[in-house]
C-alpha cells in the first residue's frame, strides 16, 4: 500500500471489507445505481481507517494554503458518515480541531450544537466520506460562511459524482478514488430494471 493509496488499491480494501458491492441499488432519493458505497463499512477497521485518513491528509497537505494554516485548520463535516474521516485527518494532519453538523430531523436544515460558533476568519476544511450529488456539503459551506468563516478546501475519500453535479471550483477538492456508477432517475428508466436484476433497496 502507498502513502497515497492508489485508486484501485482503494476500490481492494473498499470490496475486501464489504463498503462497496455491486448489483442493483434504489437510493432513498429514488436514484438507481449499478453499485453501492458505504464508507464507515471500511472505517470500523482500524489500519483501514487510519490508510484512508493518512492517505487523504496528504493530499490535503500537498496544497500550500492549506498546508499554511493547518495549526488553526478546522475540520468540518456533516454528521454522521464523515466524522470518521474528518476525526482520522484531523489527527493525521494535526490540524486545530474537529466539529460537525447535524439535522435534528429529516428535512431540517444542517446547524452546529449549542455554543459552537465559528469565528469570524476561521479557516476551514470541508471533510467527507463520499460526495455523490455535493448538496450536504453545499449546505455545509454555506452553513460555515455565513459566520464568517473561510472554507478553504474540500476533501472526500470517494467521488462518485452523479450526473451533472456542480463542482467547488475554485478550492481544491482533493479524493483519493473515483467511482463512477451507472445511474438511473427511477425504474422506468433503468436498464438494470428492464433487464430483470433484481433490487435492493438502500435505508437511510
Amino acid at each position: 500500500m502507498h502513502l497515497v493509496p492508489r485508486q484501485e488499491e482503494v476500490v481492494a480494501l473498499l470490496e475486501q471489507t464489504g463498503a462497496l458491492r455491486r448489483g442493483h441499488f434504489e437510493y432513498p432519493s429514488g436514484l438507481h445505481a449499478d453499485d453501492y458505497l458505504q464508507v464507515p463499512l471500511a472505517m470500523r477497521y482500524y489500519q483501514h481507517a487510519k490508510t484512508l485518513s493518512v492517505g487523504l491528509s496528504r493530499l490535503a497537505r500537498a496544497n500550500p494554503e492549506i498546508r499554511a494554516v493547518i495549526p488553526e485548520l478546522s475540520i468540518v463535516t456533516p454528521a454522521t458518515g464523515g466524522l470518521p474521516v474528518a476525526y482520522g485527518v484531523c489527527e493525521a494532519l494535526r490540524a486545530h480541531q474537529v466539529y460537525w453538523a447535524e439535522r435534528e430531523t429529516e428535512g431540517e436544515p444542517l446547524r452546529f450544537r449549542q455554543y459552537l460558533e465559528q469565528m469570524p476568519g476561521e479557516k476551514v476544511l470541508l471533510v467527507d466520506d463520499i460526495l455523490r450529488t455535493g448538496s450536504k456539503l453545499r449546505e455545509l459551506k454555506r452553513l460555515v460562511e455565513s459566520s464568517g468563516a473561510q472554507v478553504v478546501g474540500v476533501a472526500v475519500v470517494i467521488y462518485q459524482p452523479a450526473p451533472g453535479i456542480p463542482g467547488f471550483s475554485p478550492l481544491p477538492f482533493c479524493y483519493l478514488a473515483k467511482l463512477d456508477a451507472i445511474y438511473s432517475q427511477d425504474a422506468a428508466t433503468c436498464l438494470l430494471c428492464k433487464q430483470g436484476v433484481p433490487l435492493e433497496k438502500i435505508r437511510v
